[in-house]
């Protein structure tokens, strides 16, 4: 049997993105979710994404209508990973979930079938320890927005083979992604790692009131993370010259928090209740903000960018 088929297991907040890139990518995509309910909710969250994706001029609108067509939805994961060639496991960030699934999955298929999860925080060695192949298991950790944002980390386990990382990788290029083969599977993966010692040091800035959580913000989203998309910060440092990277290090990395565990300023406002926009307040007072504004705001800004990096 021929496979050509990619199936994705969970419809919460990222696959039906991941679903919606395969489809515009000319797969034929099946979204697999746990009731009918919530497979056909996925499929209109693919849909919608593939729509404004064509609304912005990002897919043609003939694509846009291919991809309609090769999505389905489901709930049967036996019958639909019959004629696939790679499965992409999206569920809750549940270790022992996971590797039941993955033990299952991996009893479905035949060896030369690619099983992936979208793990953001789960080492992909653990979550395949019970697979028979353990060969031709990875991480693949879309960035939400899935279907806008073009980085995908690769992320190899102690027992992936080489090839199934480069083949994954050339079959995410295709899908107009920006895949990065990460060889090491370590809490955080690539780029959260770089995320979290930028959190860090934001955080501190704000407990010692260097600035507020606005200025914070803005001093990254006008400053550094404005040139990021075309300037990353090891090509910056080349740029200015290693020597001067080396000491601007030496006077300001003294300051810097280097702390190994998560600020006492967090865990105060976690311990209080103000978890941030679910609560109503956190850094900000969200009686004062408005989170979809926010959102579409962000959204925008990533079209925006995803136009003049296409043209």
């Amino acid at each position: 049997m021929k496979r050509e088929g990619i199936a994705v297991i969970g419809t919460g907040l990222m696959g039906p993105g991941i679903a919606a890139c395969s489809a515009l990518a000319g797969n034929r995509t099946k979204l697999i979710g746990r009731t009918i309910d919530k497979a056909r909710a996925g499929m209109e969250k693919s849909l919608q994404c593939i729509r404004q994706l064509s609304d912005n001029q990002l897919v043609g609108k003939e694509q846009a209508e291919e991809a309609n067509d090769l999505l389905e939805a489901s709930t049967d994961i036996e019958k639909s990973l019959t004629d696939v060639y790679w499965v992409i496991e999206s569920i809750t960030e549940n270790l022992e979930t996971k590797q039941k699934l993955f033990e299952f999955i991996d009893s479905l298929v035949p060896p030369e079938v690619i099983i992936s999860s979208n793990t953001s925080g789960l080492r992909i060695t653990e979550i395949a320890q019970y697979t028979k192949h353990p060969e031709r298991t990875v991480t693949t950790h879309f960035w939400f927005p899935a279907h806008l944002v073009p980085l995908v980390e690769v992320v190899m386990s102690d027992g992936t083979e080489e090839k199934t990382a480069l083949k994954l990788k050339e079959l995410l290029l295709k899908w107009d992604k920006a895949p990065v083969i990460v060889r090491k599977d370590l809490p955080g993966q690539l780029a959260n790692r770089i995320l979290q010692a930028v959190i860090r040091e934001a955080v501190n800035i704000v407990q010692m009131g260097l600035a507020t959580p606005e200025d914070v913000d803005t001093s990254i989203k006008m400053g550094m993370g404005i040139r990021m998309p075309a300037w990353g910060p090891l090509e910056h440092i080349e740029a200015v010259g290693l020597d001067l990277a080396l000491s601007v290090q030496n006077t300001v990395l003294p300051g810097i928090s280097n702390d190994t565990v998560p600020s006492s300023y967090l865990r105060e406002l976690v311990d209080k209740g103000n978890l941030g926009y679910k609560t109503g307040s956190g850094f900000y007072d969200w009686s004062k903000k408005d989170m979809k504004e926010l959102m579409n705001k962000r959204d925008d800004f990533i079209m925006k960018a995803l136009r003049i990096i296409k043209s």
